[in-house]
């Protein structure tokens, strides 16, 4: 937990005026309404939906049409949408704009799974410059007074960067702001981000805001790689995974709060448990039954929460098969609500890192910056239901 309070500094993207310069990242299977309202009850800032693929909203899947669902208690509804067809991102934003279903939309670039990126999507899509400019323009143009913004990474690997001449693109066709993973396809989510690219592209987008991403897991990197990088605000990933107290810590070193006592393992519980509440409301109206759902899905965050404390291996198993609420909380009982937090081993890395691989990609990909007709076909099976970024 920081200790240094930085001054208060705000953001404004379009629009959208920010008490601190914090986004939450969007995750797949992570950020719906539930985890969303439980960052927000700790700190503030833009949280962001889940990656909807745009093609799956046009058509009103059951899934897309429950992501886009807000809760009354968020007053700011943000959208990140996936796509590789122009019309088809276009209509989507269309859709959420003449709807009145989102107050901010972001368009995701970042994605480096290979089922995306094989087909000319996520990370490997800016490569394709007139692909990318006509996405990014009809967005925008659909969005209306809506701010549409991107996210993406530095390229596909290190040898076909395209995150400078994106920005650039993106900067001129009128997005309100531009946040970058430091990191290219190719790295996934391995080694360390590479934060000098975030300066570079904050040297070379001046006139919209910049936002850095990768490696964020405590207040304290969050204004170092402001003080390094000169970025104007902060996109949280992993390191919010079963620590959605860290927007707190963020807040109050933004200077719009007290920084938080580091939690006990009882608050560590008391967190934990809210969750799993607020996802069987968020799984309310599922056929399998509210809060079946909401345990079953609580069970993927354990290690998260726990990551540090002295919680046995056979408690944890079970917190990990967890059927109900009344089974959680018999569990919950029996940890030592007083132990207190563990510190360092609490601390650092969250999630899969992955290891450096080649990204997969469409036949051929890689000789043209611009569309030819293969690269056509490839693309047009792009869009699925994946995240990342």
């Amino acid at each position: 937990m920081t200790t240094a309070l930085a001054p208060s500094t705000a953001l404004r993207i379009g629009p959208l005026g920010l008490d601190v310069p914090v986004v939450l990242a969007p995750m797949a299977g992570i950020t719906n309404t539930a985890y969303r309202r439980l960052c927000a009850e700790y700190g503030a800032g833009l949280y962001v939906s889940e990656m909807i693929t745009s093609r799956a909203l046009v058509e009103r899947t059951k899934e897309s049409m429950r992501l886009i669902r807000f809760h009354e208690s968020e007053t700011t509804r943000s959208v990140q949408l996936y796509g590789v067809d122009p019309a088809t991102v276009e209509a989507a934003v269309t859709m959420l704009r003449e709807e009145d279903r989102a107050d901010h939309v972001d368009l995701n670039f970042g994605c480096p799974v290979p089922k995306v990126t094989r087909k000319g999507g996520g990370s490997a899509l800016p490569w394709k410059l007139d692909l990318f400019r006509d996405i990014v323009e009809r967005a925008v143009r659909a969005a209306g007074p809506l701010p549409l913004t991107i996210k993406m990474r530095k390229g596909i690997d290190a040898d076909h960067l395209t995150y400078l001449e994106a920005g650039r693109i993106a900067e001129g066709g009128g997005v309100s702001s531009i946040a970058l993973h430091a990191r290219t396809a190719s790295e996934f989510y391995s080694g360390h981000a590479d934060w000098s690219a975030i300066t570079k592209l904050k040297e070379t987008v001046t006139s919209v805001p910049v936002l850095g991403n990768g490696d964020i897991w405590s207040a304290d990197d969050a204004l170092r790689m402001m003080a390094e990088t000169g970025c104007d605000g902060v996109v949280v990933g992993r390191g919010c995974l079963g620590k959605p107290w860290l927007f707190g810590d963020l807040a109050a070193a933004f200077g719009a709060g007290v920084a938080p006592a580091p939690p006990s393992l009882g608050q560590v519980a008391d967190a934990f448990r809210r969750h799993a509440e607020l996802l069987v409301d968020f799984f309310g109206d599922d056929a399998d039954g509210g809060e079946h759902r909401g345990c079953r899905d609580i069970r993927k965050h354990v290690a998260w929460y726990f990551k540090g404390y002295g919680v046995g291996g056979q408690l944890r198993a079970q917190l990990a098969q967890v059927e109900s609420l009344a089974h959680l909380d018999e569990l919950l009982s029996q940890l030592d609500r007083e132990q207190p937090y563990p510190g360092e081993a609490a601390e650092g890395q969250r999630g899969r890192a992955g290891s450096p691989k080649s990204p997969a990609l469409p036949d051929r990909w890689l000789e043209s910056r611009t569309l030819d007709d293969d690269d056509r076909a490839a693309v047009a099976g792009a869009e699925l239901d994946s995240s990342g970024g």
